[in-house]
């Protein structure tokens, strides 16, 4: 495992233990994928699966306090399941096993696919579950002290990120011309906000054998912003049919679409190396400024 010698079976085990937690090592098993913690699935010595997520620096444990008021605020406001952290500390969140089981893993670095992106089924459950959260109260997540961005500082916290990136790292001029142009461009750009999610990705979503989406993973960037954030993973990894599934489903449930969504979307996801640029910068790790770095010039 990349993160080092201390981190084994026996290590979890130990450290769930010292928060009163009593696992089976040999039932270990890991998942590496997340960049912010370390996640490891183990059973209990009374038989119940738990999750256990380890911070892999010090930041990410901060931001759990975060986290922890986004769950509160979205607790019985959805169809799905979230995680009730039952532990807490700067060390170790845990909570008990959700339904379902992930729509995407990583298997030795590629990416496994467990559902039909197409299916009918996952494309109406996520129409829904957008809309659902879409419905939260801006005003209640903000009074919960999660960020909440007009649209206007939906727009300059991408340029302002931009900057801070193109103060530090090279960039393709074809990247920054096209990023450029879209900041640049107001019809891309919502004129209202929505509580998001902001990770709708089928790797934080867990389904059940008919591709529903029976619980959500991973909170750490929800906040109201754009609405079109949790639309474009689906976006980019289905068909034009499917996406417009799920469009015509979230606008029966009564969502509402800014004028241009899925060009925003395409545009969001190619953006996509502003966010990881920053993302190295927040954590001054040297492995995530190498591979930004060739995200953001990849003709070098």
């Amino acid at each position: 495992m990349t993160e080092g010698p201390d981190y084994t079976p026996a290590y979890v085990a130990d450290l769930a233990q010292e928060h009163g937690l009593d696992i089976i090592p040999a039932s270990v098993e890991f998942n590496e994928a997340g960049l912010d913690y370390l996640v490891a699935f183990a059973t209990a010595k009374d038989g119940k699966a738990w999750v256990l997520r380890i911070p892999r620096r010090p930041d990410a444990a901060v931001k759990t306090a975060d986290e922890a008021r986004i769950l509160k605020l979205v607790k019985g406001r959805l169809s799905v399941s979230v995680p009730d952290w039952r532990i807490r500390s700067r060390t170790l969140v845990a909570y008990p096993a959700l339904p379902g089981y992930p729509g995407l893993t990583v298997e030795d670095g590629e990416a496994a696919w467990h559902f039909d992106r197409e299916s009918t089924a996952y494309c109406r459950s996520l129409g829904r579950l957008i809309a659902q959260l879409h419905r939260i109260d801006a005003e209640a997540a903000q009074a919960a002290r999660i960020p909440t961005l007009t649209p206007a500082e939906v727009r300059e916290e991408w340029r302002t990120n931009l900057a801070k990136v193109s103060a530090e790292f090279s960039i393709a001029g074809r990247l920054l011309d096209r990023w450029n142009a879209w900041l640049d461009e107001d019809s891309y750009w919502p004129d209202f906000t929505v509580f998001t999610h902001g990770e709708l990705y089928p790797a934080h979503l867990l389904l059940d054998d008919d591709a529903e989406i029976r619980s959500v993973l991973d909170w750490t960037t929800a906040k109201v912003g754009d609405p079109a954030v949790d639309f474009m993973f689906h976006h980019s990894m289905s068909t034009p049919e499917a996406f417009e599934l799920t469009v015509r489903t979230y606008l029966d449930e009564g969502g509402r679409i800014p004028g241009r969504l899925a060009e925003q979307c395409a545009e969001i996801m190619a953006a996509g190396p502003i966010g990881y640029g920053a993302y190295a910068l927040a954590t001054g790790d040297p492995d995530h400024w190498a591979a930004a770095a060739a995200q953001l010039d990849p003709d070098e």
